[in-house]
């Protein structure tokens, strides 16, 4: 579990495919440092399990299932991710309940400057949009971001300072791709209404 507030962001130093079929990605990143063998990091947003550490380097291994549904297929050597250790029981809970498992891939359709403020549109699949609401919350590469207005074909978000300094999202584009997981809450709310 995670609350979607980017602790630190790590550069791509290897994506390579192993004899195995498997996929392993090596990030660099002083808070990489304390990882311990077998602990959940979220990468983008979504959740790899560290199978080797040294210094602040680690790995992960992505299966095929990570790589179709998210952007980290995206990578090259030199891209830079938001990370986030997993939540402890003590931890203070801010953002929002994150649980690292992507929803889908939506692509930024507009990111920059409106007169004095940053704002971000992104289109996001029927999916996902259907457990957005105006106000709500949303994580995208990992960040946990407030909806400022539901748009016919995906959402808008108004970014603060803070979260251009310390997340990726400074170096984005529109057109690339995101990490998308609608809110927890809602998907349980679906279903339980959708039962009833």
């Amino acid at each position: 579990m995670f609350t979607g507030l980017v602790q630190a962001t790590g550069q791509v130093v290897a994506l390579e495919v192993q004899a195995s079929g498997v996929t392993r990605l090596a990030l660099s990143s002083p808070l990489l440092a304390a990882a311990e063998l077998g602990a959940s990091i979220a990468v983008n947003g979504c959740c790899l399990t560290v199978t080797s550490v040294h210094n602040h380097v680690a790995t992960f291994d992505l299966l095929a299932e990570t790589l179709r549904l998210t952007n980290l297929g995206d990578l090259t050597v030199g891209s830079v991710v938001n990370l986030e250790p997993s939540l402890r029981p003590s931890d203070r809970m801010g953002g929002h309940f994150v649980t690292g498992h992507i929803d889908a891939c939506g692509s930024i359709a507009f990111f920059g400057a409106d007169g004095a403020d940053w704002r971000l549109d992104i289109n996001a699949p029927a999916e996902v949009l259907r457990h957005v609401v105006k106000k709500g919350c949303v994580a995208v590469d990992g960040m946990s971001l407030t909806v400022a207005d539901v748009l016919p074909t995906g959402f808008r978000i108004w970014i603060i300072p803070h979260t251009l300094s310390v997340t990726n999202l400074a170096a984005r584009q529109a057109g690339q791709r995101v990490n998308l997981e609608s809110d927890l809450l809602a998907k349980y709310a679906e279903k339980l209404l959708v039962r009833g």
